[in-house]
């Protein structure tokens, strides 16, 4: 197979992967407000945040041993995609139960959130075994994976689906897609029973439970610390933004915005600044050390927070934009940039185990507490209030949230010391 071939292959797998999550990513809060379900908003996000605590440790278990990684990623999507699917076919029906609508999504993501990682790992071998260079060529693939989110985004929005459970239906039929081009994909070799011998601690290595001695070093443990604390903020928008900007159609003077009516359109901006705002990190990196890049990242999400707070669909929609604009420094920055620190601190028989620690710090743990918290603070200043105070109390929130990452910045400046170079 020619190196073009393959990397048309690989686009093609990472634009499906990403495709499938931004179908309902950040329209799924619309659905559920819309509802009467706005109040648990955040359970639907956090349980993203549980399941990859350990789910994707289990599944790269499976896959170094048993199942061969490309197999297991469309083994992972065929059942996400049935659930999801499922989810978005009982969405459709009057009145249906929220309970049991959860637990078809649950189980969908139980499954989706492993394939992250798994299509990650069918790329690096595929490109490996071509004797490609992966810091080289995974980037430009990696990109179509955020193409594919914004354009799923963007099919939700014009079809009308981000009030209605369609939007799951789109995801999961996506899903069921790429679980059978995942079969044509080139194979990755498993260890099988040859690795029988040091088989506990290769699991503990695979479930990443031996960096967790990173702790008593005491700038690793601020470290991790503090990525579990910015972590909070990683789902607040996904989540709440899509239903606080729908929620200005019902105020005559946004009714006919385009903001108003295309959330999602409008939303995507962070996705295409995302895509934009990698080419920026090398620069950074070139002139400030990690700690300076974490605190612009930092000072982004109060930047992110506090012009949500402050904007509107009309004569205020340049604050949206300008949100939607530093969304890329403030996801970009802090992920990719705590990543290479965690690469670049940590020994070598550990580094991959380090990566998970950090995972599941941000996206694990810290994404469950922020989306939790912020349901918490959401039902009680806006879904608590009635309607004429509605509008106050989302602000109320915003602010709430950007006072939240500008004590986190403070802290970090503050206590956290990079190490001075010999």
């Amino acid at each position: 197979m020619n190196s073009s071939n393959l990397k048309a292959r690989l686009i093609a797998m990472n634009f499906l992967e990403f495709a499938v999550w931004g179908a309902y990513l950040t329209s799924m809060g619309t659905f559920l407000a819309t509802h009467g379900h706005g109040s648990i908003i955040g359970w639907f996000y956090s349980i993203q945040g549980i399941v990859s605590i350990f789910m994707p440790g289990i599944m790269g278990i499976v896959a170094d041993r048993w199942i061969p990684a490309q197999r297991l990623l469309g083994l992972c999507h065929l059942i996400a995609g049935a659930f999801m699917a499922a989810a978005g076919v009982y969405g459709l029906q009057e009145g249906f139960n929220v309970s049991v609508l959860f637990t078809l999504y649950a189980c969908s993501v139980a499954f989706y959130m492993p394939t992250l990682a798994l299509s990650n790992s069918v790329a690096f071998n595929a490109l490996t075994q071509a004797g490609m260079d992966t810091v080289k060529d995974f980037p430009p693939i990696r990109v179509f994976g955020t193409i594919g989110f914004i354009c799923t985004m963007w099919i939700v929005d014009l079809c009308g689906f981000q009030p209605t459970s369609m939007q799951f239906a789109v995801s999961g039929g996506l899903s069921i897609l790429l679980a059978l081009y995942c079969q044509t994909l080139p194979a990755c070799p498993v260890k099988g029973k040859s690795a029988a011998e040091g088989e506990q601690q290769s699991l503990v290595q695979a479930l990443g439970l031996d960096a967790f001695k990173l702790f008593k070093q005491r700038r690793m443990a601020i470290f991790f610390i503090f990525s579990m604390l910015l972590g909070v903020s990683l789902q607040i928008t996904n989540g709440y933004a899509n239903p606080y900007i729908t929620s200005f159609k019902d105020i005559a003077e946004y009714a006919n915005t385009f903001g108003a009516q295309h959330a999602n359109i409008l939303i995507s901006l962070s996705q295409i600044s995302e895509t934009c705002c990698i080419l920026l990190i090398p620069f950074c990196l070139k002139r400030f050390d990690i700690k300076r890049v974490m605190m612009i990242a930092m000072a982004a999400w109060v930047l992110r927070f506090g012009l949500f707070g402050t904007g509107n669909p009309g004569s205020g929609v340049w604050m949206f934009v300008l949100s939607c604009i530093v969304y890329g420094v403030a996801f970009d920055f802090f992920n990719i940039s705590g990543a290479l620190f965690v690469d670049q601190n940590t020994d070598k028989g550990i580094r991959s185990s380090a990566q998970g620690l950090f995972m599941i710090m941000t996206n694990g743990l810290g994404a469950t507490v922020g989306t939790l918290s912020a349901q918490a603070i959401v039902n009680h200043f806006v879904y608590a209030a009635d309607q004429a105070a509605q509008l106050d109390g989302w602000r109320n929130c915003w602010f709430i949230f950007a006072g939240y990452a500008l004590v986190v910045l403070v802290l970090f400046t503050l206590i956290f010391r990079e190490k001075k170079a010999a």
